[in-house]
C-alpha cells in the first residue's frame, strides 16, 4: 500500500507493520545462542498484533530467511540486533551522564521503557500514532508488564505539532534530554525530517543527546532488496500483512542529519554500519545486493552550550 498525505496506521498496516516486522527480528535475535539483546516483550507483542507470518517466526515455526537462499533474512535479523544494542547503549550512557529525561520518537513496539535499567526518577516519553501507542500500552498492561521508568505516552503524528503534545504530556524543555529516532527517517518526507531535527533542537537544553541512523541514499537500495525478499516470502504462501517496505519510504533530496545538527550547534559523531557491528564483535557480511546497507550511518550527538537555544 502506497503512502498518501496525512495517512495513518496501526501495527498491522502500512508503516506500523514494519514496526511489527522489526519486533519479530528482535524476538529472533533475543533467542540467539550469544545474543546482543534481550527483549522479552517482542514476541508477545508480535503475537498480539496477529500477522500470521511474523507470529510463525517468533513461535519458531518459520525461519526468518525461509524462501531466501541469499542469507539476507538472517542478515536483517543481525542488523536489528546491532541496531537495538546501539540505541540501548546510547540510553545507558546518557543516564550514566546524569540525564533523567528520555524521548523515543516513533516508538512502535519499542519496549525500552519496560526492559532497560532506568535510574530512579527517569521520565520516558514515547511518541507515535495514537493507535500504535494505545495498542502497545494496553497489550503490555494485559501481560502484567510494568514500566521501569515514569512512562508518558504521546499519541501524535510527527507531521503535526507533536512538540505541543509532548509538552502537554509533561515534557520539560529546560532539562537535558536523551532522544532516539530509530528506523524512522526514511518514512518521513524530506521536509518533515528537517522539521523533526529543528523541533528536537528547539526542545533540547544544552547537554541533551540524540541518536539516530540514516541512509545516504534515503534507503532506495535497501527498499529494492526488501521488496525482493518480501516477494520470495509471498511465493512461499505468506502474503497478508507483509509490508511492501519500498513503497513506504519517502523519496526526495535530504539534508544529511549530521550536517543539519552540526549547523544547529550539536557535536556529532557518525559511524558507518560496519564500524558499529565491529563494536559489538560482529562482522557485516552484506551481499552486493545490499551494498547500500554498508553505507548506512549510526549517529549520536550532544548539544553544546553554544548551540541554538530557542524557546
Amino acid at each position: 500500500m502506497s503512502r498518501t498525505e496525512g495517512d495513518t496506521w496501526d501495527l498491522a498496516t502500512s508503516v506500523g507493520a514494519t514496526a511489527t516486522m522489526v519486533a519479530a527480528a528482535r524476538a529472533v535475535a533475543s533467542g540467539d545462542p550469544d545474543p546482543l539483546i534481550d527483549d522479552p516483550y517482542a514476541a508477545p507483542l508480535v503475537r498480539a498484533v496477529g500477522i500470521e507470518f511474523f507470529t510463525k517466526i517468533v513461535d519458531g515455526e518459520l525461519d526468518y530467511a525461509a524462501g531466501d537462499d541469499s542469507g539476507v533474512g538472517r542478515l536483517m535479523t543481525d542488523v536489528m540486533a546491532v541496531r537495538t544494542r546501539f540505541f540501548d547503549d546510547f540510553f545507558a550512557a546518557a543516564t550514566a551522564a546524569g540525564i533523567r529525561q528520555a524521548v523515543i520518537v516513533a516508538s512502535g513496539l519499542d519496549s525500552r521503557a519496560y526492559r532497560l535499567d532506568w535510574p530512579a526518577g527517569t521520565a520516558v516519553f514515547e511518541i507515535d500514532q495514537p493507535a500504535v501507542i494505545g495498542f502497545k500500552t494496553a497489550t503490555l498492561a494485559a501481560l502484567g508488564a510494568v514500566p521501569a521508568a515514569r512512562l508518558h505516552t504521546v499519541g501524535a503524528d510527527l507531521r503535526d505539532d507533536w512538540p505541543a503534545a509532548l509538552r502537554a504530556a509533561g515534557f520539560d524543555p529546560g532539562a537535558p534530554t536523551a532522544w532516539i529516532a530509530e528506523g524512522l527517517l526514511v518514512y518521513l518526507p524530506p521536509d518533515a525530517q528537517d522539521r523533526l531535527f529543528d523541533d528536537i533542537d528547539r526542545l533540547s537544553a544544552p547537554g541533551s543527546r540524540l541518536a539516530t541512523e540514516y541512509h545516504p541514499d534515503a534507503g532506495a537500495g535497501i527498499g529494492e532488496r526488501a521488496r525482493a525478499l518480501r516477494d520470495q516470502w509471498r511465493s512461499q504462501g505468506f502474503d497478508s500483512g507483509i509490508p511492501d517496505v519500498a513503497d513506504l519510504f519517502q523519496p526526495g533530496e535530504r539534508t544529511p542529519p549530521a550536517e543539519q545538527l552540526g549547523a544547529l550547534g550539536w557535536d556529532v559523531t557518525a559511524c558507518r554500519r560496519p564500524e558499529v557491528f565491529a563494536r559489538y564483535g560482529r562482522s557485516l557480511d552484506a551481499p552486493d545486493t545490499l551494498g547500500t546497507l554498508r553505507d548506512s550511518m549510526a549517529l549520536d550527538a550532544i548539544k553544546t552550550p553554544h548551540g541554538k537555544d530557542q524557546p
